[in-house]
């Protein structure tokens, strides 16, 4: 089938509109009009770091609408709503014990360019193309795998999903499937993109006392608050971010996120833990040294690193999608739409600031 993507031909290249060959479904995967995909950081550092094989299809955010399902598919209809999500083997000890995003298969999965099978769904005069994250949701039409496809309310605008997939369910499974502070706690959130505004409000509804958000934008920190902040800090402008959050918390934070990967960001968030805090690094950060003995080991601290916010997507999506729904979680605040044309201006809007979660809408 012939359909339009945004291509990636080489490292650090703009995204082109053209013409790709995308294969029939195998027995267990669907093919999906992709209705819209979010604009992920992820998909940037694929773009300009190599992350993929070249050339390629990026996009990991899509979401959209069945059109066809191969023979062995049981779970996913024909004009089902879905949102897609990363990949995962699924037999793995980790994926059976209900942790898929550290599938030991993980990087090949997505990252490798190749579906589970080794072989390729998309081409172009006979060249195959990667696809990324079992998907290449930068597509009008996409194949994944049909226990990475994730069935969605119909009530609920489709365009808008596609984030649940990756970095709205990190920064909110961070909060409800890993930290799980108890109610009445404390938790600082470091950087106030979509991931860190994400689990401001999951800290919200997890009924946490002190949610402070930590960022360098004010208008950030304004939405912040909207969404659930108690405290907000600008740390450009605060000469002592660490001292402050110790001030606000009586001793420091039980609970830290770091979105931003920034080391002395990253440093903040564990010295302004108290004692027993734990501290969970979400964001792509460079190497880092620690004080291991007054850093951590001495106050009995917890650094732990967190992918996809160790969601099971089936579970987890339709969940953010009631809270949603329910008034709990409108992440539809952070999100402002752009056509499939304007792709490279989305990931411009997105470096600069300008948006905090774009999303590319793909023609009717």
């Amino acid at each position: 089938m012939k359909v339009q993507a945004a291509v990636t031909h080489s490292q650090g290249d703009d995204f082109k509109l053209e013409e790709v060959e995308l294969s029939e479904p195998k027995p267990n995967e669907v093919v999906i009009k992709i209705v819209a995909s979010g604009v992920c950081h992820t998909d940037a550092v694929a773009r300009d770091a190599g992350l993929a094989p070249f050339p390629a299809v990026l996009g990991h955010e899509g979401s959209g609408v069945v059109q066809e399902i191969g023979d062995a598919v049981t779970t996913i209809e024909p004009g089902d709503h879905v949102v897609i999500a990363f990949a995962s083997c699924g037999h793995c000890e980790n994926c059976l014990t209900g942790h898929p995003s550290v599938c030991l298969a993980f990087n090949d999965l997505n990252f490798g360019g190749k579906m589970e099978d080794g072989t390729y769904r998309i081409h172009q005069n006979g060249q195959a193309l990667s696809t990324f994250f079992g998907q290449s949701s930068f597509g009008t039409f996409a194949v994944a795998n049909e226990k990475n496809v994730v069935k969605v309310d119909k009530d609920v605008d489709l365009a808008l999903l596609g984030p649940l997939g990756c970095g709205i369910q990190t920064g909110s499974g961070t909060v409800l499937n890993k930290l799980k502070p108890e109610f009445g706690s404390s938790i600082a959130i470091y950087g106030s993109g979509a991931v860190g505004l994400s689990a401001v409000m999951a800290a919200k509804i997890q009924g946490c006392k002190q949610i402070i958000a930590v960022d360098i934008h004010e208008s950030r920190l304004e939405l912040a608050k909207e969404l659930g902040a108690t405290h907000a800090i600008n740390s450009k402008t605060t000469e002592d971010v660490v001292k402050e959050i110790k001030e606000i918390t009586n001793g420091g934070t039980h609970y830290a996120i770091d979105t931003t990967g920034v080391p002395p960001v990253v440093k903040q968030s564990i010295h302004a833990l108290r004692p027993l805090g734990q501290c969970a690094i979400v964001g792509v950060t460079p190497e880092i040294t620690f004080d291991v003995h007054n850093d951590i080991m001495a106050e009995g601290k917890t650094i732990m690193g967190v992918i996809e916010g160790d969601a099971i997507p089936k579970v987890f999506i339709p969940q953010l999608v009631e809270y949603y729904k329910n008034g709990q979680f409108p992440f539809d605040k952070l999100v402002k739409f752009y056509e499939f044309e304007q792709i490279n201006e989305a990931f411009a809007d997105s470096k600069n600031g300008v948006t905090i979660k774009p999303i590319v809408k793909m023609a009717e």
